[in-house]
């Protein structure tokens, strides 16, 4: 089997997908976008396409070390993004080549579901997400407008008092998780922490930018909480310092950013090794829930999985939530297949990241 071409897709509502193309018909999905980069990703895929044009699409391994050390430049958001969609493209192939899931190439699953965790801005969300039989949510920062770099206790009580609300409606036996987007800064974040102790969130997600690793570190000594980073880190070179300084016990790497499939579970060993958990982030597509699900499905240190689509318009068999938890795919590669009829009204998009500004002096502030 040879590859002959690669696809690109603009899909909405800020999507890009992949098909990689053979010589025997099959063909391999892969979602390798970066929010607000579509068609920075789009090039970035067709500049890889001389070298795999030809190629046995089997030979994954060989082929992300060969795209990512050629560069000579490695890493960074958009070549790794795009190698992370062509790798599970490849893999999709590998799996679909040989008749069985990905997960089971990976030596077979380590559980039979897998669990899944809702976006909830309020306590009505987490009333419907409960009675869909969700156990996990996560939500955000409530303050009633953009964090400052020093923050009012009217702020952080507003915070609080909305989290608590939710702990409340959720009861004692359901997870919730809070994500600080890495738009707090590190004196806050601190205040934040210690006024949602008593309600115990799942885990404090971003709690700083992620690359202060030291001062992130700080924070999860100040805290029995448990601290979640990874989303805007790439490669296991990028998950190295987190770890090493303890900086967080839960990694949260996205599989169409952080390198692809086998990347991701190379940083979950790593994970393991630290006693650390993986929670991987997923505000994307349908390709990458199912790229999601054949990792969260072979490795032992898995949580709770993210998403926002189960392919509803997208695939010709969308995912099913049942109490909480998607049952394990059990067709070849990603087990997926794409509903063309339904993508054909979804085709394009020129989607952009939201620009946010303090109402006080319009001044630039983190999404």
């Amino acid at each position: 089997m040879k590859i002959t071409r690669l696809e690109t897709l603009l899909v909405k509502p800020r999507w890009l997908f992949l098909k990689i193309h053979t010589d025997e018909g099959l063909v391999g999905l892969g979602e390798p976008i970066l929010e607000g980069r579509a068609l920075t990703c789009a090039q970035a895929v067709a500049e890889l396409a001389p070298y795999l044009v030809g190629q046995d699409p089997t030979r994954v391994v060989h082929h992300w070390q060969a795209m990512y050390r050629h560069a000579f430049y490695r890493g960074g958001p958009i070549l790794t993004s795009a190698l992370s969609g062509v790798e599970q493209a490849l893999w999709d192939l590998t799996g679909k080549a040989l008749g069985v899931p990905i997960y089971k190439l990976f030596g077979g699953p380590t559980r039979d579901r897998i669990r899944m965790y809702k976006h909830a801005g309020d306590t009505e969300a987490v009333k419907q997400g409960l009675a869909l039989g969700f156990n996990a949510f996560k939500t955000g920062v409530q303050g009633g407008r953009p964090a400052r770099i020093v923050e009012t206790p009217g702020f952080v009580a507003r915070t609080v008092e909305h989290f608590a609300a939710m702990r409340t409606v959720a009861g004692p036996e359901v997870d919730i998780a809070i994500d600080f987007h890495g738009a707090i800064s590190p004196q806050t974040a601190k205040l934040l922490i210690k006024g949602l102790e008593p309600y115990q969130p799942m885990f404090i997600e971003e709690p700083c930018q992620c690359q202060n690793a030291d001062v992130m570190a700080e924070i999860a000594r100040g805290t029995h909480l448990p601290i979640a980073t990874g989303e805007r880190l790439f490669t296991k070179w990028g998950f190295r310092e987190v770890l090493e300084k303890h900086a967080a016990s839960v990694l949260q790497p996205d599989l169409c950013h952080a390198g692809g499939i086998n990347e991701a579970r190379l940083i979950a060993g790593m994970a393991e090794a630290h006693y650390a958990g993986i929670a991987p982030h997923n505000p994307l597509g349908p390709i990458s829930l199912a790229a999601c699900i054949q990792l969260d499905a072979s490795i032992p240190n898995f949580i709770t999985q993210e998403h926002v689509s189960l392919g509803e318009g997208y695939l010709k068999q969308p995912f099913v939530v049942k109490a909480g938890y998607i049952d394990l795919p059990t067709g070849p590669g990603l087990g997926i297949e794409l509903d063309e009829a339904a993508l054909a009204d979804k085709l394009d998009h020129d989607w952009r990241n939201p620009e946010r500004y303090l109402e006080d002096d319009h001044s630039v502030v983190d999404w």
